[in-house]
């Protein structure tokens, strides 16, 4: 402890990483090195025990680009949750959707968050786009001992960058890829990709495209008993969030509420659309 009262990570750390400098003032805040010695050598039990996430769908259209998740978490066959959220802003500019182990991904998200907050107060200006997609992937490197055990955290990141809307997908290892158009992670991702590539197109407005991430849930809860299709008893229907120019917001309840049915009904009678 230095005379200021401050342990010397405080007084001599030059990262503007926050889970770096965690990493050498308080690692074991750090979701990864909490969990050390926890998960047993029966790896595949405590998976197992752990609620899992599914499905993320996202999407580019004419100015912006959406990500949208369905809302039921489970364990095995058994339903946890009907009411997870998936979807979050990153920042004002960018948005992280989840999928793998919930309670690791949530807390990832946190952090996540903390470093983009942590790093443009240290630097005075934001990560770029691809910048923040790199800290998301060195995060999901330090997590790869859990995921090697069963919990693994797959993320979808999305925003604007260098003027277009962007999308990213990872893998358990950090590796990081840039997808074209759509793209979609979780249990339900076959399903749902396969109605994104029959419903997208370049012209979509954000209406339109609020529309077909609905579609795309809808096909993968259809097929995927892990994922949650729109509850109509409960009113539970899914998080959706977009990123223009002007930043990320969360599209309107009712909105996503009254395609969600628009689109239930139009199933009912036979047609997609």
């Amino acid at each position: 402890m230095g005379s200021t009262g401050f342990p010397p990570p405080f007084l001599t750390s030059t990262t503007s990483s926050f889970a770096e400098f965690a990493a050498q003032a308080a690692p074991h805040v750090l979701p990864a090195r909490r969990l050390e010695g926890i998960v047993s050598a029966d790896a595949a039990v405590t998976a197992g025990l752990a609620p899992h996430g599914t499905t993320i769908v996202a999407l580019t259209y004419s100015g912006g680009v959406l990500m949208a998740g369905d809302r039921r978490a489970t364990v095995g066959h058994t339903i946890a949750s009907r009411t997870i959220e998936k979807v979050f802003p990153a920042d004002s500019q960018s948005v992280i959707g989840i999928a793998g182990t919930a309670g690791l991904a949530l807390e990832l998200v946190r952090l996540f968050q903390l470093e983009l907050e942590h790093y443009e107060k240290i630097e005075g200006t934001p990560l770029s786009l691809e910048g923040k997609a790199n800290r998301l992937a060195a995060m999901l490197r330090s997590n790869l001992g859990l995921a090697i055990q069963g919990l693994a955290v797959v993320p979808l990141f999305a925003g604007i960058g260098d003027a277009r809307p962007r999308i990213f997908s990872f893998d358990v290892t950090g590796g990081r890829y840039e997808e074209v158009e759509h793209h979609s992670v979780g249990s339900g991702s076959g399903f749902a990709r396969g109605a994104l590539k029959k419903l997208w197109r370049p012209d979509l407005g954000r209406t339109d495209a609020i529309r077909v991430a609905v579609e795309a849930l809808y096909d993968a809860a259809d097929d995927d008993s892990a994922t949650g299709g729109p509850d109509l008893g409960r009113q539970i229907f899914p998080v959706v969030y977009t990123v223009e120019a002007a930043g990320q917001s969360r599209a309107d309840d009712d909105l996503v509420r009254r395609t969600a049915l628009d689109v239930v009904a139009a199933r009912a009678e036979g047609g997609r659309a």
